[in-house]
């Protein structure tokens, strides 16, 4: 039997400035999945997750989050139901130090010694970040930032993890250490939406995928199947159809 799902977006559609940016989606991610959303930049996979996140107004369509309409929820409301985000960008809080950002993502727990635990836990999944405990985020690389952002959202304890574009903009040997934690927290039992440009990448870990374009669902499906789909090979790999 499939697991439950997760999370469900049913008719999903999001309009902000005058522009349809997402056309009423479906997508559902069961638990323990490691699920992507992949297609071009201005897609609206960004768009998906704010308005999953309720960062943007959703205009027509439902969000139900383990089993609850949460359509429009405020963000803070989510990461206490386990809902929790790493936006594109990172959003690291620059002049706290990484010690700081971290005690920000337990900001919603009061149980102090599970909060220390967790940041030894990080810590383990992020050795560098260790080693710079006290230096302030501002001051880090941008792949260690990606690491402090994914740090800290994990801090929240979440049961389900949505991921904006953490590649962007990173080393690949930075890449490589990102998606092995990546999968390691799917290892152990965290749900996981993936938005990720780095089709190839994001369909090799994940479990299925969705493929966006123009704010529409054109293809979905096991990630391996896709991988070797000659459209996303062509659209999205390089490779002739």
């Amino acid at each position: 039997m499939a697991a439950a799902a997760l999370l469900e977006l049913d008719k999903l559609e999001v309009a902000y400035g005058g522009i349809h940016a997402v056309k009423g989606i479906d997508l559902i991610v069961r638990q323990g999945e490691l699920v992507c959303l992949i297609g071009a930049n201005g897609a609206g996979k960004t768009t998906t997750l704010k308005g999953i996140t309720g960062l943007q107004p959703v205009s027509a369509g439902k969000v139900v989050y383990d089993g609850n309409d949460v359509t429009g929820n405020p963000a803070f409301q989510l990461v206490r139901k386990g809902l929790s985000m790493v936006p594109e960008g990172r959003g690291v809080f620059g002049a706290l130090t990484i010690e700081e950002n971290l005690a920000m993502g337990a900001y919603a727990r009061r149980d102090r010694d599970g909060i220390r635990n967790d940041v030894e836990r990080v810590f383990s999944l992020f050795p560098r970040l260790k080693e710079r405990r006290r230096q302030t985020a501002g001051t880090l690389s941008g792949g260690e930032q990606q690491m402090l952002a994914i740090a800290r959202a994990m801090m929240s304890r979440p049961r389900l993890l949505l991921l904006d574009e953490p590649s962007m903009g990173l080393a690949p040997l930075m890449v490589q250490k990102v998606f092995e934690t990546i999968l390691t927290i799917a290892k152990e039992g965290v749900t996981i939406l993936l938005v990720e440009q780095n089709a190839k990448l994001a369909l090799e870990v994940s479990d299925r995928g969705y493929v966006m374009e123009s704010g529409e669902i054109t293809l979905a499906g096991r990630a391996a199947e896709l991988l070797h789909d000659p459209k996303v090979r062509a659209a999205y790999l390089g490779e002739a159809a």
